[in-house]
């Protein structure tokens, strides 16, 4: 099926809708037919050929939240043999202008909403459009009778460059062709059964792999409809799945936590979802999760740049996230001697007895579809050393093969699903002033995926550094530390570089004082140890308290 799958490109399941007068995509209070999305996107196809600089990469960033026009778009670039840049609109001043001139994007789609992000910004050759405006309705007009023509489209184009973080600190942006989404979509079609009066909630940011490749693709393969939200909303949730008839929706693990903090309602398992796939969501809320609003969650992991998958299947025991796919020699290994590491030791409660032997790189040692980063050869070397795909996720595996997740590798950190990197981080935080040394590195969340923390040497005044966080305009909205430690002076190694390995293993458990701003509150306080026994608590309840000292 891979082999027949890679060889359609995502042009011909857009055109495939032609003629297709079904309802297809819905926005608020905007309906589109199937045959009005393809009308529209080949539309967008011919404006995006006659904008493009003769030379010019074929590609278009695209800075907007779930609209239309973001499906709109990935379907015409696709339609025009182009790749759609997502722009991700948490990244602030020269971050962001990073992102968009890296990617080469003579185009930049955006409105009013968003320009203001743009202020300031040098963007040189940036063709810029307002997807809100008279002028972009001006520009579409001439093209209105366009049909879809899948002729300039093959399975080797390049149809995403989205970015995914690393521990070089500035973003990388992994490719993605035609062949490999059509692929994916097609798959995760028929594993769930997706059918053409299915209706796939997108609620997750379609700058992101998630949305796109999990929830776009197997609805566009299977002729299904889609419904967007701008940004996801813990309090909409039930009401637009109720509104669209949603089936199918994809998610990250801060967004079930997110719902199930909702209130309850008597009704809240009147709603016609049948399955919600994603991860990170843990095998606690997971449960409680299907128990309230009686829907299951599927577990799965695909790493971003696609050189890994694990497949759930019937049988994959509570916080496992399945076993390797088909045709993967997936393993967990040292990453300092490349020796695979023991299966883990569960007690009965499913707790990891010995996570410092059993926790490891999830690494990928067959043939896999990794197809690189856009400029950026070291990235790309680094990702295949040796060899073997490097995933830069931690795993854990049980003696019967199935794989756990348990974070993120090196000086990564995945903040509510948004891979950060600590570096990045750093160099805005030495900026305080009473900073004469910054290290910045994940401690685990309670729920799923990593928290902030740094460690600074110098002085601390949680008024003055709120107030610096607040005035620094390329933090992005993910960055801030949940926990700061105060040190005199910095560990350090016998080589004079930070000794991060024991600031991760201490955590917010150490014995310098260490500030913390809780979820909800504006500033920084102490941590008192009233507050670290209530938060290993928490730990405890979700069974990742062996998390806080791999």
């Amino acid at each position: 099926m891979e082999s027949k799958d890679r060889k359609r490109t995502v042009a011909e399941l857009v055109a495939a809708r032609w003629g297709d007068h079904r309802p297809g995509l819905w926005c608020e209070d905007r309906t589109l037919t199937h045959h009005e999305v393809a009308a529209g996107a080949a539309a967008r196809a011919g404006l995006l050929t006659d904008l493009l600089p003769p030379g010019a990469e074929p590609h278009v960033g695209v800075l907007l939240d779930n609209t239309p026009e973001y499906p709109l778009w990935l379907s015409a670039a696709a339609l025009a043999g182009a790749a759609v840049a997502g722009i991700n609109p948490t990244r602030r001043g020269p971050e962001l202008a990073r992102d968009i001139l890296h990617t080469e994007c003579p185009v930049l789609l955006t409105d009013r909403t968003h320009l203001p992000l743009l202020a300031d910004l040098e963007l040189p050759g940036i063709r810029l459009l307002l997807t809100d405006t008279e002028e972009y309705e001006a520009l579409l007009a001439p093209y209105a009778g366009a049909a879809p023509d899948t002729s300039r489209a093959t399975p080797a184009d390049r149809l995403l460059l989205y970015f995914t973080s690393g521990s070089t600190g500035a973003p990388k942006a992994a490719i993605c062709t035609q062949g490999r989404l059509a692929a994916a979509g097609r798959t995760l079609a028929e594993n769930f059964g997706v059918r053409p009066d299915d209706v796939h909630y997108v609620c997750m940011p379609m700058f992101h792999g998630n949305a796109v490749i999990a929830d776009w693709a197997p609805a566009l393969a299977a002729g299904a409809g889609v419904a967007l939200r701008r940004r996801f909303s813990a309090s909409g949730f039930l009401t637009d799945v109720r509104r669209y008839g949603a089936t199918y929706f994809t998610y990250v693990g801060r967004a079930v936590q997110y719902l199930l903090a909702t209130p309850a309602r008597p009704d809240d398992r009147d709603n016609p979802l049948r399955l919600g796939f994603g991860t990170e969501a843990g095998a606690v809320d997971a449960a409680a999760f299907q128990q309230r609003f009686g829907v299951r969650l599927v577990e799965g992991y695909g790493s971003s740049e696609g050189g890994a998958a694990v497949r759930w299947t019937p049988g994959t025991p509570p916080g496992a996230v399945g076993r390797a796919a088909p045709g993967d020699d997936l393993a967990v290994v040292d990453p300092a001697t490349r020796a695979e590491c023991p299966p883990a030791d569960l007690d009965a409660s499913g707790r990891l007895l010995n996570g410092t032997a059993a926790i490891g790189e999830l690494v990928n040692r067959g043939p896999n579809p990794f197809e690189g980063y856009w400029r950026n050869p070291e990235a790309e070397s680094a990702r295949r050393r040796g060899g073997w795909y490097w995933t830069g996720d931690l795993f854990y595996r049980d003696p019967d093969g199935f794989l756990y997740f348990a974070g993120r590798a090196d000086d990564r950190l995945r903040v509510d699903s948004e891979n950060l990197a600590a570096a990045t981080i750093e160099n805005i935080l030495a900026r305080y002033e009473g900073a004469v040394a910054v290290a910045v590195y994940a401690v685990p969340d309670p729920v799923a995926g990593d928290q902030v923390m740094a460690t600074l040497a110098g002085t601390f005044d949680p008024a003055a550094f709120t107030a610096f966080l607040a005035a620094q305009p390329d933090l992005g909205t993910k960055m801030a530390p949940r926990f700061v430690r105060v040190v005199r002076r910095m560990p350090v190694t016998a080589t004079n570089k930070i000794h991060r390995a024991a600031l991760r293993r201490e955590g917010f458990r150490c014995p310098d004082p260490v500030w913390w701003r809780p979820p909800g509150e504006e500033t920084y306080r102490v941590l008192t140890g009233d507050d670290v026994t209530d938060l290993v608590e928490r730990y405890r309840e979700r069974g990742r308290e062996e998390l806080l000292t791999r």
